[in-house]
Parts: structure tokens; sequence; C-alpha cells
């Protein structure tokens, strides 16, 4: 299977379930839903992935990428199909996101260890090509559900979004796949063993990190936009520079990879990252904003993916699923515990602090990265036997 076959999987089911948080919150809304159900629907897309993606990492080393893969897009269809099985009920719509997360989470680090299995030569590249189908399924999940609704109804939209997912897993069902690398020593063992390898415990730290500079800017942007006065068209200008710049350097990463190193790549971005957030407080003009948000989205934008990678490099043989499951793992409880904790401290402070604060944080972690660049070759060296 080609990385391009493999990245159309990705991006139908990640249309499904990109399209489907649209489509579930406009549909309990219309049913009266209240502001609080609205959130704990939110919620349930991530329940699944924070307890079970360690798990689905397990499933996906000991039996291929396959058997996942497929059983995951199925489970998706079925939750897609839960509010046309049961029109009208608000209670029953509460089962749709915790069974798309439920499937979600095991297509998803599965497809991960299949673009890594592709091959060694190629594999930042191969990435790299992976990462761009994300930021399309980013663009083309959301719109799909809003146009299908629009024009064809609550029930049209989630028979599309439902229809993308069962293509991507009844496909699988007839392509050749690589075996399973299964160490039965390896597998046996605590998940949280990874920890003790140092490259893999600075690579989720820094994945945890990147992501909080991803979360908190697409939140505080538009609160520090309209404290300066900012049109809410001016605001969504800036952010859809940031966007673009994290496409841009998507297209090029494999080539910077190549020349400087992953690492060394992910120790600038983190850099670059932390003072684009320095810089930002200090800003009141929109086209500044947008230069700024460019710089981010230059930084960020190859900060996730290279860490997918790294990830893969750095996890034993056989255990390479569960080192992205934990990665995964990691991100889901950043993107519900840094919210909150800086939901807080922004509505004490405001939101300069918050920005002077991340950067801080990105500042931290870029000096862990570079500490880590002279092991970087002997753990890939160790991981990979």
């Amino acid at each position: 299977m080609t990385v391009y076959a493999v990245v159309l999987l990705s991006v139908l089911n990640s249309i499904a379930q990109r399209g489907s948080k649209v489509a579930v919150s406009l549909y309990s809304l219309e049913l009266g839903a209240s502001a609080a159900a609205v959130g704990v629907l939110a919620a349930l897309f991530a329940l699944f992935p924070l307890l079970l993606a360690v798990h689905a990492g397990r499933v996906s080393d000991r039996f291929g990428v396959r058997m996942p893969m497929v059983a995951g897009g199925l489970v998706m269809v079925v939750g897609l199909a839960i509010p046309l099985i049961f029109p009208r009920s608000l209670a029953c719509l509460f089962v749709c996101p915790a069974l798309i997360g439920l499937g979600h989470i095991y297509f998803h680090v599965s497809v991960h260890n299949l673009v890594g299995a592709l091959g060694d030569a190629h594999r930042t590249k191969n990435f790299a090509t992976f990462s761009l189908g994300s930021s399309i399924a980013a663009a083309i999940g959301p719109s799909a559900a809003g146009f299908g609704i629009q024009f064809g109804g609550f029930a049209s939209a989630f028979i599309v979004l439902a229809l993308a997912a069962a293509a991507s897993a009844l496909y699988l069902l007839f392509q050749p796949m690589p075996r399973a690398r299964h160490h039965e020593a390896e597998t046996a063992r605590s998940a949280f063993d990874l920890l003790a390898i140092p490259a893999l415990r600075r690579t989720l730290i820094m994945s945890g990190v990147a992501l909080t500079g991803i979360e908190l800017f697409s939140f505080y942007l538009p609160i520090y936009g309209r404290s300066i006065g900012l049109s809410p068209a001016a605001i969504g200008m800036i952010l859809s520079s940031y966007a673009v710049a994290g496409f841009l350097v998507r297209a090029v990463m494999h080539r910077l990879a190549q020349r400087y190193t992953e690492i060394g790549v992910l120790t600038a971005s983190l850099f670059l990252a932390a003072l684009a957030y320095f810089l930002v407080p200090g800003l009141g003009d929109g086209v500044l904003l947008a230069a700024a948000a460019f710089t981010l989205g230059l930084a960020l934008g190859s900060a996730q993916p290279l860490t997918i990678i790294l990830t893969y490099n750095y996890a034993p043989a056989g255990r390479s699923g569960e080192a992205l499951g934990m990665r995964i793992m990691a991100n889901k409880v950043t993107q519900i515990a840094v919210p909150l904790a800086f939901g807080g401290f922004g509505a004490a402070m405001g939101a300069a602090p918050v920005f002077l604060a991340t950067g801080a944080f990105l500042l931290v972690a870029g000096v862990i990265s570079w500490r880590g660049k002279a092991d970087a070759a002997l753990a890939r060296t160790v991981g990979r036997t």
C-alpha cells in the first residue's frame, strides 16, 4: 500500500470524525440541549481516546493494523447511525460521540503505525505527506457537515459522514498490510516502562507542550484581539494566516528534516514558537499580529508531525503502536487540563499573561529538546533493534 492510499483512507476517516463534531453539536441544539449538555457531548469524543489510546496501540502492535482500522471505522459508522436509528432522541445522541471517539482512536493509532511501517528510508517524507492529509480533512470535515445539514438536513449529513468512515474501513479489507512486528516479551510489559527511555520521554513532553501552544492560541487570540479592538473579520484572518503557515511548512517539512534532522527542526520550532508567543502581547496592529500568527503556524505546524515521527523512531521494536498511543493519551490529558488551568489564570490576569506563560513553556521545551539532540542518533539505533 502506498502512502497516498493511506492518506486517502485517513482523510476519509478524519472527515467523518471532524464533521461529526459539528453535526452532533448542532443536532443537540436542535433537540433543545442545554449548554452543559453540549459540553458533555463534546467531552465524550475524547473519553475513550484518553482511556484506551495505549490499549489501541498494543492491539496494533500485536495483531497488525488491518483489524483495528477496520473495526474502528465500522464502530464509527455505528456511532454515526445512532441519530438515524433513534431520531429526535437527545438521550441516545450521547452514545454517538462516545462510539465515534472509540472507533477513531483505534483507527487513528493504527494508521500512524502503518505510515511508520511503510519504510525507514522515506519515513519523514511519508509522515509529512500524511500530515498534509490531516490538514485537508480538518478543512473538509466541518464544511461537509455544515453543507450537508443546510441543504439536506441532519439525516443527510450523518449519512454522508457514515459513508466516509465506511469507505475507509471496507477498502482495507482488500489491501495487503505490513505484518505486525510483535515481540511477546516487550508487549507484556507495562506501557509506562516506555517512559524509562529518555528520548521518548522528552518527545512526549515536547508533544504536550506543542499541543498546549496550539490549543491556547486558537482560544486566546480572539480574546486578545477583541481586547485591542480588532473586528471579528480581522481576528478570523489572523487565525487563517496561522492555518496557512501550518499547511505550507508541512509541505517542506521532510526536506528540512533531511538537512537538519527531525530533532533539530523540532528544537528550532519550539524556540520560534516561544518567540512568537512572547511578541503577541506587545502587538496592537492586525497586520503585525497576522505576521506573528504566521510565524507561530510555521513553528507549531511542523511540531506535532515531528513528535509523531520521533515517537515512532524512539519506540522499542514491536511497541511503536503502544508508544504512539501513549503520545495521544498525553495529548488528551493536555487538551483537558491546560484549558482548565489557564482558564482561571486568564480570567484573573487577562490574555496577555497567558501568552507570556505559554511562551515560557515553549522555551523550556526547546531547551529540553536541545539537550536531547546529542543522544538522538543513539536512541534511534536502540529503538529499532
